[in-house]
């Protein structure tokens, strides 16, 4: 192939790709350029924007709510990692073991994935109401007191992420069983002849052969709830007592309650350097690990 035609060849390529680069610059990169620019500036929407330094960094950590959003932050993270990514990692390894039903189990726990998200928060905003919700009408058949759930600062936010859990599991769950379809019948064949017994074909054939997925899902999972906001906002919004409060909320807060749109933005970057480094440290942990 001549000069000519393979750089004919290779401008083709970039035009039809062009359209994508495009859109993923404007609605990706230059926000967070664009963020990066309004976190050393004064921007209240009135006056000229005007350079400030770091001094929305400077009040930012003055704030007092600061601690909490990412205490609360971290909280909804860990609980999201222990429910959210364990709960469909486990119902995916008893679909894939059970002999009948495979299509009816995966419908009865991918359902709530198609049940648009504002509807099922307000659906258990209402199941979590002390005095008629179903929540405490179970509670009450076991013979517990009833519960405020969301009214509540010891409950509230294992409460969100008790309905998170329900809602988004189903999607993730499909990843898993996907995953699963790829593990080679042989290797579980092979463990059968040896004598292993279902837990330690789980341990030692399926987990290993998936680890990939589980590694990259818990990045995402952990990524995705340090930015959670629509549940707590709609459910809770932020309270009681600062109890939901996260990081994203108080950037809403600073941005469209208080018009600071200059610490707002300082502190939307201070949570995209926080993602990155946990991202790069993980992917390279998971690197050594692979090894």
């Amino acid at each position: 192939m001549t000069a000519k035609p393979r750089i004919t060849k290779s401008l083709t390529g970039w035009f039809f790709l062009l359209p994508a680069v495009l859109v993923f610059s404007t609605f990706s990169w230059y926000p967070i350029i664009r963020g990066f620019i309004i976190s050393f500036q004064s921007i209240d929407l009135i006056n000229k924007p005007e350079f400030v330094g770091i001094e929305n960094f400077t009040m930012l950590f003055e704030d007092q709510d600061m601690p909490t959003a990412w205490k609360n932050t971290l909280y909804y993270s860990f609980l999201g990692v222990i429910f959210g990514y364990l709960v469909p990692l486990l119902i995916a390894l008893f679909i894939n073991e059970v002999r009948r039903g495979k299509s009816f189990f995966r419908l009865v726990f991918y359902t709530p994935t198609v049940v648009p998200p504002m509807a099922a928060m307000l659906l258990w905003k209402w199941i979590y109401d002390p005095r008629s919700g179903l929540a405490n009408l179970v509670v009450g058949l076991f013979g517990g007191e009833p519960l405020l759930w969301l009214n509540s600062p010891d409950t509230a936010m294992l409460s969100i992420v008790f309905m998170s859990t329900w809602a988004y599991s189903g999607g993730t769950m499909l990843l898993y069983l996907a995953a699963l379809q790829g593990v080679p019948a042989s290797l579980y064949e092979a463990a059968e002849i040896d004598g292993a017994k279902l837990p330690r074909r789980l341990w030692h054939v399926t987990l290993p052969e998936i680890r990939g997925v589980m590694i990259i899902l818990l990045v995402l999972q952990i990524i995705g709830t340090m930015q959670v906001f629509v549940e707590p906002f709609v459910m809770t919004k932020g309270g009681p007592a600062n109890a939901t409060l996260t990081v994203i909320m108080l950037v809403y807060r600073y941005g469209f309650e208080y018009r600071n749109f200059g610490i707002a933005g300082a502190l939307g970057v201070l949570m995209f350097i926080v993602l990155v480094l946990f991202s790069l440290m993980y992917l390279r942990l998971s690197r050594r690990i692979a090894k």
